[in-house]
């Protein structure tokens, strides 16, 4: 499997160094590498093949070699990053270490989880409300609607942390408002696309010459 690391990644971390927030930067990236783990753990059982291991400045990401058409198959992987997570947490939760890491341990993975659990897709939580979607609706209208939903959500979030952006001075909120819009602004990217080519197909069909018997 390949391992590829981002360089920004580097960059993020010096901005952390600076602001002095480099410890919950640490914890989040070791327990997002325990989500990713999760999901790769799930395709394997699943008999999908890791191919690339990408690290980001907002975690880690886990590309398979081929992916499952079968919807009950995506949303096992996609649902079993935030589980092992809230897992994690009500595991240190009960367990009770009685140490300083205790409580960052628990809030920082519920804030994994939770967070992925955002029905934004390409987050676990778009993909989750994707493979449900599309057993009713199909392709084209599922496409339509989560996509609809992830730029409304977006949007929300994004007036939500510019008051705490605004009150707490956090530069944590600013970058990920910053990740979730580069996010949404990919994926509007790839939904034109995807329309662009449903109206092709349907056309083509619509266009398509009849035979007439003379």
């Amino acid at each position: 499997m390949l391992i590829t690391v981002n360089v920004q990644v580097f960059i993020i971390m010096v901005l952390f160094i600076l602001t002095k927030q480099i410890k919950i930067y640490s914890i989040l990236m070791v327990f997002t590498l325990v989500h990713e783990l999760a999901h790769m753990l799930m395709g394997i059982v699943l008999k999908l093949r890791p191919k690339e291991l990408n690290v980001n400045p907002f975690g880690f990401s886990i590309l398979f070699e081929t992916y499952e058409k079968s919807e009950k198959k995506k949303f096992l992987v996609a649902i079993s990053g935030p589980l092992a997570n809230i897992v994690v947490a009500l595991l240190i939760y009960f367990i009770n270490p009685k140490n300083e890491w205790r409580e960052l341990i628990i809030y920082s993975n519920v804030l994994i989880g939770l967070f992925n659990l955002i029905p934004i897709y390409p987050l676990d939580g778009g993909r989750i409300l994707k493979s449900i979607l599309r057993r009713k609706y199909g392709w084209k209208k599922t496409d339509k609607i989560v996509n609809t939903v992830s730029n409304i959500i977006t949007i929300a979030l994004t007036a939500c942390c510019s008051i705490l952006i605004l009150i707490y001075h956090n530069i944590g909120l600013l970058l990920v408002l910053a990740y979730l819009w580069i996010l949404n602004v990919k994926e509007n990217k790839r939904y034109m696309l995807k329309m662009r080519v449903y109206r092709a197909i349907e056309n083509a069909n619509f266009q398509k010459p009849i035979d007439k018997k003379v």
